[in-house]
């Protein structure tokens, strides 16, 4: 029997840089097909091995800034020196077609979109196990600078002070114990009763209507 479409939910993932946040993203896409990651516009420079609209949509500063002017954006922020900004209109026909949606941004963008869609919207902040480690994982990923290594690590004590505005907290200790609780908390709001009285309609109403 057919069943109706739940609107998807929409989850935003932060972290402060070095945390693991993408590669454990990644992996939750790979093993949980109804979860799409939206694509960021930004205008930071392509890094060694991204590829354009699969990393991010690199655009130039004058660009970006005329996207912001036609509201093309459901949210931008300005990290560091650039800017970052997801695209209204995709993630709005990704949610209409039952889709989970997440959005890999900072706690600027967070309250944005909290403010603009706060009944489709959960949060979830992922954590390094200490300070140590997530210096360690910085240094080695060899893409930065000693300096923007140390501005990383200044600004991860502000970026995790907002921990408390979210719903969920995963601490990436180890990786595949944290993909394990990232990926429950998408299942688990998928078996909600409201979301499973929309999808399941038709099953409900014939195991209700007994032998009228």
């Amino acid at each position: 029997m057919p069943n109706a479409t739940a609107t998807g939910t929409l989850y935003i993932i932060s972290a402060p840089s070095g945390a693991g946040k993408s590669s454990l993203v990644n992996a939750l896409i790979k093993r949980l097909p109804f979860v799409y990651l939206s694509i960021s516009h930004t205008t930071r420079a392509m890094r060694p091995g991204e590829i354009e609209g699969e990393h991010y949509h690199f655009v130039s500063k004058d660009e970006f800034l005329s996207m912001v002017n036609q509201g093309d954006f459901l949210e931008h922020a300005q990290v560091f020196d650039n800017y970052y900004g997801t695209s209204q209109v995709w993630v709005q026909q990704q949610l209409d077609a039952g889709h989970d949606v997440i959005l890999e941004i900072d706690w600027q963008g967070a309250q944005q979109i909290r403010q603009k869609m706060p009944e489709v919207t959960q949060g979830i902040f992922i954590l390094p196990p200490s300070r140590e480690a997530l210096q360690e994982r910085l240094e080695k990923r060899a893409q930065d600078s000693a300096e923007t290594i140390a501005r990383r690590m200044r600004d991860a004590t502000s970026e995790m002070s907002h921990y408390p505005e979210y719903d969920y907290l995963v601490v990436n200790d180890d990786f595949y114990k944290a993909l394990d609780e990232l990926c429950s908390v998408f299942i688990a709001n998928r078996l909600t009763q409201e979301k499973q009285q929309q999808r399941h309609v038709v099953l409900l109403g014939e195991l209700l209507a007994g032998d009228q």
